[in-house]
């Protein structure tokens, strides 16, 4: 199955995205939010390692909050020697819900890649 990341400023909500996720289908997800101390802001040592925790030949994909969640993601990503890691632009929780549900079904990387581009302009009501 294809490996989540959640990255956010916040540990909190990192963890509570994971958490509505796994309600939602058994796939590998795993959060990086927040300092290594619990304050706000986005980690390189955290994100790294949560990539390693749930990283397989099937790939990981990678969800982002905003502004340097995004930045300290591709810095990681420059240093990371496996293929087949992306980083997804989507809205957060449905995101990670989709992505979670999509892996959990068997789908690739580049399946949940698009779907997940798909879901950018569905709306709510």
């Amino acid at each position: 199955m294809v490996g989540i990341v959640i990255v956010s400023h916040s540990q909190k909500l990192a963890e509570g995205i994971v958490e509505i996720s796994r309600m939602m289908a058994n796939a590998p997800i795993a959060a990086a939010g927040g300092l290594e101390d619990g304050s706000l802001g986005t980690s390189y040592e955290k994100i790294l390692a949560v990539i390693e925790e749930v990283y397989s030949a099937d790939g990981v994909a990678i969800l982002m909050d905003m502004g340097s969640a995004v930045m300290t993601t591709e810095m990681v990503l420059e240093d990371f020697d496996k293929p087949n890691v992306k980083m997804l632009d989507c809205p957060l929780v449905e995101g990670a819900v989709l992505a979670a549900v999509e892996s959990a079904g068997g789908r690739t990387l580049e399946e949940i890649s698009t779907l997940i581009e798909d879901s950018r302009t569905t709306k709510k009501f």
